[in-house]
């Protein structure tokens, strides 16, 4: 079956990097759109980034863009997310997806990790 893995996730200061992971397995992963998305503590979910099947495309919020970086792997069946220069507003649960930004509208449509968490904070 469809399994999406993150890792990643921890504490980080403000202005500090992390690099998120998502092992993809059951799937053509080299045939689908990932995307990541997050949800804040309180606060309902964000499309974060998402990047076509053949890493052509890639698109981000208005609130990382500049910031983080998103790429795959198809060798190696991964899907990453590079976050730079966070701030405390990234704190979240960061979730990858099979699929795309509209997941995060129709979550119930598509595959979901089960999520790492990223805390900004000095």
């Amino acid at each position: 079956q469809v399994q999406l893995v993150e890792s990643g996730g921890g504490l980080a200061q403000p202005g500090g990097s992390l690099r998120l992971s998502c092992a993809a397995s059951g799937f053509a992963f080299s045939s689908y759109t990932m995307s990541w998305a997050r949800q804040p503590p309180g606060k309902g979910l964000e499309w974060v980034s998402e990047i076509y099947s053949d890493g052509s495309i890639t698109a981000y919020a208005d609130s990382v863009r500049g910031r983080f970086i998103i790429s795959k792997d198809d060798a190696k069946n991964t899907v990453s997310l590079e976050m730079n220069n966070l701030k405390p507003d990234d704190t979240a649960l960061y979730y990858c997806i099979k699929g795309g930004r509209a997941c995060s509208s129709f979550p119930t449509l598509c595959t979901w990790g089960q999520g790492t968490q990223v805390t900004v904070s000095s």
